[in-house]
């Protein structure tokens, strides 16, 4: 497992409704409390009320008794794969050895009575490991595992085809669960697990396919790794890893520490959609280095209030956003359901700020600003390509890049209640911008060639929105605000067909 750094690479760069005390998570004394109201009532309530598995054990099944210490790993090993296992009410635990775990064979399935819970006693650090395929997990909770950072619970090794639901992630150090090709993750509670709810990266991939449906992810990084480890990157609700396609849709993914949904390094081909993205102390979404995806009626509320304040606090004129592009954007050369990043039909009311589209111009392929190590973009096989004299001609120039492009952001509607949200500056912006290329002392991007093209020549356009608030623009780099008159005129051109409210309520 590759621990990965911190990607912002920016200047200076529940029950229902967990409050953020509840995870451990305050905001400034200052700040307004965050509100408490219920979502509304399609929302994936899951961890109130998940749903109960079958009381007797099914037809055919293996029955595991509670009462004997370590019953579900040797009867997994005793059986042959595609077998059921039926576990009864109580709690089930396992050898108590840290690396004593569940190692399912090809086809195996877990149900889990009504009371069924899988307990690692803060002793075992997996749950459920091994490279079987087609393993299915159902109405089971999985509790007090301790995955090392960046590890997870279920699933461990990131085997395919694995069917999670109904099931309760709770209490786990490292991350709830890991996720594998062709996987389906739907209608489980991840909640108030030490770093992510899930950690969507196999090694050595090929990782496609996934869905994540109908989900509560709540109260995740309990254990804070962003004060642990100053930088990591390594936060949040959900991590995608080099995913190629992935369905992301019907989810509430709520009040956790960092972001929301991050995905990170080459992902390709997301539909994230009809979630509802709240409270988040950072990003609803960061969608990073990665390519082609849709982002559509999402209902995205009051994130980045923790984040977004203590930065704005700390003098950083930086638009932290709400939704978040770093180096992302449309490539018809990598292959997906759509060749750009279309962002439309959502709803963001009350978050720190709006959407921003960024570039770092000292980031690319064998640049030492590239935080994401070794990696390359998908168009260039092999870091050490991206070098002088290549580099700096065609078609190098621009594939050794990871480019925000070809961005379309239209029919979203952008509501900023600034009494709400606690804030009187630096907060309700949208943004379209890069920095200064400076180094490596032999890149090709230095000075403004990167902010003049991500403003003006690649093709990122916002049209047909309406604003609701007193919404400000940061265009090219991070010194230039706009009101929105000189957002839509020249040479920026932005929101054409738009509308503009300055006032909430007004």
């Amino acid at each position: 497992m590759v621990i990965k750094r911190r990607h912002w690479a920016l200047p200076t760069a529940l029950l229902v409704l967990v409050l953020l005390t509840a995870t451990g998570c305050e905001s400034a004394p200052d700040a307004p409390a965050k509100p408490t109201a219920a979502p509304s009532p399609s929302v994936a309530r899951v961890c109130a009320g998940p749903a109960a598995g079958p009381a007797q054990a099914p037809a055919g099944s293996v029955t595991v008794d509670p009462a004997v210490v370590g019953d579900l790993a040797a009867k997994t090993k005793s059986s042959p794969p595609h077998t059921t296992f039926w576990l009864r009410p109580g709690t089930h635990t396992l050898e108590p050895d840290r690396f004593a775990q569940i190692l399912p064979k090809e086809g195996d399935t877990y149900v889990g009575a009504p009371g069924a819970v899988l307990d690692g006693r803060k002793t075992n650090q997996y749950a459920f490991g091994g490279g079987a395929g087609d393993v299915t997990i159902r109405s089971l909770t999985v509790q007090g595992f301790v995955a090392p950072q960046n590890e997870g619970v279920v699933n461990h090794d990131s085997a395919d085809g694995w069917v999670i639901e109904h099931a309760t992630i709770q209490n786990n150090s490292g991350a709830g669960l890991m996720a594998g090709a062709r996987q389906r993750v739907r209608a489980n509670c991840l909640r108030g697990n030490g770093q992510y709810g899930m950690n969507a990266y196999k090694g050595g991939g090929p990782l496609g396919g996934l869905v994540v449906e109908g989900n509560e992810i709540v109260g995740n990084d309990t254990d804070d790794w962003e004060r642990r480890q100053p930088g990591c990157g390594c936060t949040g609700g959900v991590k995608f890893w080099a995913v190629n396609g992935a369905d992301v849709r019907g989810n509430w993914v709520h009040d956790n520490r960092g972001p929301g949904l991050w995905a990170d390094t080459n992902n390709n081909d997301f539909r994230i959609e009809d979630n509802l993205l709240e409270a988040n102390d950072g990003a609803a979404l960061i969608y990073e280095t990665s390519y082609n995806a849709v982002i559509r009626k999402n209902t995205i509320r009051r994130n980045n209030w923790i984040e977004g304040r203590k930065k704005a606090e700390g003098g950083d004129d930086f638009p932290y956003a709400t939704v978040y592009l770093s180096e992302s954007g449309g490539e018809p050369r990598v292959r997906a359901r759509t060749d750009k990043i279309e962002i439309y039909e959502n709803v963001l009311e009350d978050n720190w700020s709006g959407i921003s589209l960024w570039e770092n111009a000292d980031r690319f392929c064998n640049s030492t600003a590239n935080t994401s190590s070794g990696d390359c973009t998908l168009l260039v096989r092999g870091a050490e390509h991206c070098a002088q004299p290549a580099i700096a001609a065609a078609p190098l120039y621009a594939d050794c890049r990871w480019k925000t492009q070809r961005v379309d952001v239209h029919g979203n509607r952008f509501v900023l209640d600034t009494s709400v949200v606690g804030c009187t500056e630096k907060c309700g912006r949208m943004a379209v911008l890069a920095n200064y290329g400076t180094y490596p002392e032999w890149s090709p991007y230095k000075g403004e060639a990167v902010a003049e093209a991500i403003t003006r020549t690649q093709e990122n356009r916002w049209h047909d929105n309406v604003y609701v608030g007193p919404w400000s623009f940061v265009a090219h780099d991070p010194s230039r605000v706009l009101d929105f008159g000189q957002w839509q005129g020249a040479p920026y051109q932005q929101d054409a067909g738009s509308t503009f409210q300055p006032q909430a309520g007004g």
